[in-house]
Order: structure tokens, then sequence, then C-alpha cells
């Protein structure tokens, strides 16, 4: 797969490696990945504990 610019860009902004280094290394991949799904994991409890809020306002 042929990465972007911004492909690049994400990388640097969001995890701080690039996108090569990020292909290439496996225990950076491992860390980023892992970051991802803990955010991840965040999101999904915030998303449970508002749906009801936005049910009970409708």
């Amino acid at each position: 797969m042929e990465y972007t610019g911004d492909m690049e860009k994400a990388m640097q902004s969001s995890h701080g490696v690039g996108y090569e280094t990020y292909m290439t290394k496996h225990d950076v991949r491992m860390e980023v990945e892992m970051r991802r799904e803990e955010d991840y994991k965040k999101e999904q409890q915030l998303l449970q504990e508002l749906d009801p809020q936005l049910h009970n306002k409708l």
C-alpha cells in the first residue's frame, strides 16, 4: 500500500511516529495499536453513558 503525505501527517500528529516507522517496527506498531484500542474502549464507554441521556431529551 502506498501512503500519502496526509497519512504521514496524521500518523505524526496522532501518534508521534511516521507511517514508515509504524509499518516497519513491530514494537512501535503494537504500541500505537494498543493506544488505539484503549481510545476505542473509552469512546464506547462514553457513548454508552451518553446514549440514555440523549434518548431522555427527545
